[in-house]
């Protein structure tokens, strides 16, 4: 008993020490420095960009990047952001710390106009702006110092065979316990700080949902909410209606100081 208690008294030291808040307020572990995400971001990109072919499409290529220069800079992060279009079927967008952004060639034909473009690049953006990437590794840092310290405790209490099965529940636990629904909860994060970048920008926050419904129909039988790292379409579309008239106040005022991005396919 002595021994568990400490055990867990060791683990919730080390999860706390590590704690901080994300832009809307949300408690998430922060075990990783700035530094040393920032230089992971940039180590991926580039080995991204020897991996994955680059598009030669010109005509493509620079109006996705007219939307993620559009988006970034309304950031005032003094931050230069690179833009890459991957020749690739994948329906998929991403940015890293450091200031890289890649999509996939397939997602241009599920967000079909510049403002649904706008809003999956603004939803990615988001993820480094709200440290996700940092908080996400953290998690496994915990969820690892976890494993091991309940393999200690269980060591001297139960033979191999108990010992393998706790463990595997223990791993299953924290996989759908704790990483997949935190998971989600950045996705949802995301979806709405992202929706405030692309109105800032001048971009329609009203394509977003029509985007989601199209992700919706790209991906039918895709897996059910509770074991996935993504909240459902219609949880997404929801939570942005709930969050537009704010993000049309922001586009108006967006419009009205000038940022009319003329991005054209």
């Amino acid at each position: 008993m002595l021994k568990s208690l400490t055990l867990t008294m060791l683990l919730t030291s080390i999860v706390c020490s590590g704690c901080s808040t994300s832009p809307t307020g949300k408690k998430q572990l922060n075990l990783v420095s700035d530094r040393q995400i920032s230089a992971m971001g940039l180590s991926a990109y580039a080995d991204m960009k020897k991996t994955i072919p680059i598009s030669n499409d010109r005509r493509r290529t620079a109006y996705v990047r007219c939307i993620g220069d559009a988006i970034t800079a309304s950031l005032n992060d003094n931050q230069q952001w690179e833009v890459t279009l991957f020749e690739d079927d994948q329906i998929n967008a991403f940015a890293l710390p450091g200031g890289k952004i890649g999509v996939y060639t397939g997602l241009l034909d599920v967000a079909e106009s510049p403002d649904q473009l706008a809003a999956v690049i603004g939803h990615e953006v988001a993820h480094v702006l709200a440290n996700h990437g940092k908080a996400r590794m953290s998690a496994g840092i915990a969820g690892q110092a976890g494993m091991v310290l309940g393999q200690i405790a269980l060591g001297s209490q139960v033979d191999n065979t108990r010992q393998r099965n706790a463990m595997a529940a223990l791993g299953l636990g924290l996989q759908v316990g704790v990483m997949m629904p935190y998971g989600r909860g950045q996705e949802s994060e995301a979806d709405i700080l992202g929706l405030d970048l692309l109105a800032k920008a001048g971009f329609n926050p009203q394509a977003s949902t029509q985007l989601w419904r199209n992700m919706a129909a790209a991906n039918r039988g895709s897996t059910p909410e509770l074991l996935s790292t993504h909240p459902a379409a219609s949880t997404r579309i929801r939570d942005l209606e709930r969050q537009m008239g704010k993000a049309l106040g922001l586009y108006r005022n967006a419009r009205a100081s000038g940022k009319t991005p003329t991005c054209r396919a």
